[in-house]
């Protein structure tokens, strides 16, 4: 039987003389002595090589700091208008974090680990500086593979709404192959918008990018096939049926104006998100020297053709308004007259001459102006503009436009007739050189070729101009050209690609 020896004496002093015990063993291979604890003593034990002390330790899960990526364009702070976690959810990857504001535009931030939030570094309307953490997201250990950027994307409503943008940061759904068929034809995925499930790139997705660059025809996408809504049953009639009454359209509803209220309490706060981009554009175009031009537009020709088109284009399931013949016009008379299509360097010593016309609408949303616009529109025939401006007057009253649609314009049009008035004075904006205003169609009397008063819809359209390199005549033959296409619209189908 093993002798056994109860010691007392401090827990230290028993473990070093353990630790004596142990290297003995291990140099003379003798038998060692070992202990085993009882409350209040140690036991010294020989003879027996068993072992009753145990360590062990449980990995913390590490906990992430979630930065805020550069998003491009020169940002260094956004404004955060909305969360969709808080601490203690659990999130896995591209679900969404929250919402940022920049002043060019709305911005959703996604995770880029799995794992659980465990602290949000600002609260709503707070302004987060680039660089700085939005939110610490514990992980699992395995996900941890050196720094990466953050996944930025922009919002989507749907599909067939989705967009991206080309940003820093943003992280595409693509295939090797699809990859590698974009980078040999030069061609940024976040660029592309993708049809694929979860917004995923496929290769029909690039070559109809490819088609609408060079101009090709392809055969329709089925994720883009409008079919027409089937037409709606007749009711069967029978004999005693007594003919329908004449009955009233229904009224439009008067929008509820809300009442006023007086504070009596003057109000100071911050310039930020898209008027803080105003107030730097305009600041910009103060040093841009400006020509004006005025003229009408003689609509009535015009309002018959639409009126005819109509119908069938929301049969389509499309809104056909003025704005895509006005674009059209613009762009086939940009064609005629190049340099209201370009951009002059900061230096004044050199003019780019754009290819691509970008043309931007000016639209009126509930955070302010915004200048969206429209990519190629020389390859655009006047229906698929048509559906890029439903597109992105939905984005736009929903506040989710990206900076795809919000850069890159190259010449502008403001439809300020759509709130009221006839004559206006636009404000170019940089880098861009020329814009127009288009006043309201208003219902006048003019003179026809007899000579005799007739009912014509006329329009008012102000120009403004970089006088620095745009003289009155080339606008004022940019002027005619346009006006002649929106009188005679049946002479822009000799020039429609």
């Amino acid at each position: 039987m093993a002798a056994v020896i109860t010691v007392r004496a401090p827990f230290a002093f028993m473990r070093r003389l353990v630790s004596l015990r142990l290297h003995k063993r291990c140099c003379s291979k003798v038998q060692s002595a070992y202990l085993v604890y009882r409350p209040h003593s140690y036991s010294l034990i020989a003879g027996q090589q068993q072992r009753f002390f145990r360590t062990s330790c449980v990995a913390a899960r590490p906990v992430m700091p979630f930065k805020l990526s550069d998003i491009g364009e020169g940002i260094m702070e956004v404004t955060v208008k909305e969360w969709y976690v808080k601490e203690g959810d659990k999130v896995s990857q591209f679900d969404s974090i929250c919402e940022v504001q920049s002043d060019k535009a709305s911005v959703t931030i996604t995770s880029r680990y799995d794992g659980i939030i465990r602290k949000l570094y600002y609260d709503v309307d707070s302004i987060a500086l680039v660089g700085t953490a939005l939110v610490d997201i514990e992980t699992d250990a395995g996900q941890v593979e050196g720094p990466q950027e953050d996944v930025v994307e922009t919002p989507a409503v749907s599909h067939e709404e989705h967009t991206h943008q080309e940003i820093k940061g943003l992280k595409t759904q693509a295939t090797p192959a699809v990859r590698r068929l974009a980078m040999e034809n030069t061609i940024k995925l976040s660029e592309v918008v993708g049809t694929g499930k979860d917004g995923r790139i496929l290769k029909e997705d690039i070559l109809n990018f490819i088609a609408r660059q060079t101009g090709a025809i392809l055969p329709p996408s089925p994720f883009q096939e409008i079919c027409p809504p089937p037409p709606a049953p007749v009711a069967p009639s029978t004999p005693a049926a007594k003919p329908r009454e004449k009955t009233t359209p229904p009224s439009v509803p008067t929008p509820v104006i809300p009442k006023p209220v007086f504070t009596g309490k003057d109000r100071t706060e911050p310039i930020k998100g898209f008027q803080k981009a105003m107030v730097r554009t305009m600041s910009a175009a103060l040093k841009i020297p400006h020509f004006g031009y005025k003229d009408e537009v003689d609509l009535s020709q015009l309002v018959r053709l639409r009126s005819e088109l109509k119908g069938l284009s929301e049969s389509r399931g499309v809104k056909l308004s003025y704005m895509p013949f006005f674009i059209k016009a613009a762009s086939l008379s940009l064609l005629h007259f190049p340099i209201l299509n370009s951009s002059l360097d900061e230096n004044c010593t050199n003019i780019t001459y754009k290819a691509a016309h970008n043309i931007g609408l000016a639209m009126d949303t509930n955070q302010g102006l915004l200048v969206p616009n429209v990519k190629n529109v020389q390859m655009l025939s006047v229906f698929e503009l048509a559906v890029e401006l439903n597109r992105l007057q939905t984005l736009g009253s929903s506040g989710q436009l990206g900076t795809v649609d919000l850069t890159g314009g190259t010449f502008t049009l403001s439809n300020i007739g759509s709130i009221g008035g006839t004559y206006a004075k636009p404000v170019i904006l940089p880098p861009e050189v020329a814009i127009g205003a288009l006043g309201k169609i208003q219902v006048l009397p003019r003179f026809n070729h007899k000579d005799e008063v007739v009912k014509a819809h006329i329009m008012n359209v102000s120009w403004s101009a970089d006088h620095r390199i745009i003289d009155g005549a080339t606008m004022c033959r940019f002027s005619n050209m346009w006006r002649s296409y929106l009188e005679n619209p049946a002479t822009m189908v000799l020039d429609l690609k």
